[in-house]
């Protein structure tokens, strides 16, 4: 009960968006609970919210960056394949899926997330593996379909690991 009335205190009190974001996105939800629209911070708060869509993107680009990155290295280093690797893609295929359920208006986004992607995992690959840059395809080699059904089986025995 003192916590709640704590937290509506700080509320009550919000400091301003650049002064305590935490009060600030209370004081907004305080507001937006009780009907009080007069006292929302529309333009910051607009700002947040799209931020949230953004975020979430970016957390489908980043578990698609991650599959592409041990695609590569699956590909490149035959003989440096590990369990670790294909565990990897699998954990982050799930993501991928986790993403796309609760938001799926990003399907309409994959091309450019694989893109987005590919970018960056190209670059890890070329850093991680200690390859020329050259040796990984400036453009993605990979379709969707490879990211999110390639089968792999982390049950398999690997060159490195006995």
């Amino acid at each position: 009960m003192a916590e709640r009335k704590n937290i509506l205190d700080i509320r009550r009190h919000a400091s301003g968006y650049n002064d305590d974001f935490a009060a600030w996105a209370l004081a907004q939800a305080d507001y937006l609970a009780s009907g009080r629209f007069a006292d929302l911070d529309l333009e910051n708060l607009a700002d947040e919210v799209s931020g949230l869509a953004k975020r979430d993107f970016r957390r489908l680009v980043s578990a698609i960056e991650i599959v592409l990155l041990h695609l590569l290295k699956f590909d490149q280093q035959a003989d440096r394949r590990t369990r670790s690797w294909v565990l990897s893609i699998l954990e982050h295929r799930e993501r991928i899926f986790r993403s796309l359920r609760e938001n799926p208006s990003f399907a309409t986004r994959l091309d450019d997330a694989l893109q987005d992607a590919y970018r960056t995992a190209r670059l890890a690959a070329a850093r991680e593996t200690q390859l020329p840059l050259a040796n990984f395809a400036a453009e993605c080699p990979y379709s969707w379909s490879d990211v999110v059904e390639r089968p792999f089986d982390p049950d398999t025995s690997f060159p490195t690991e006995n």
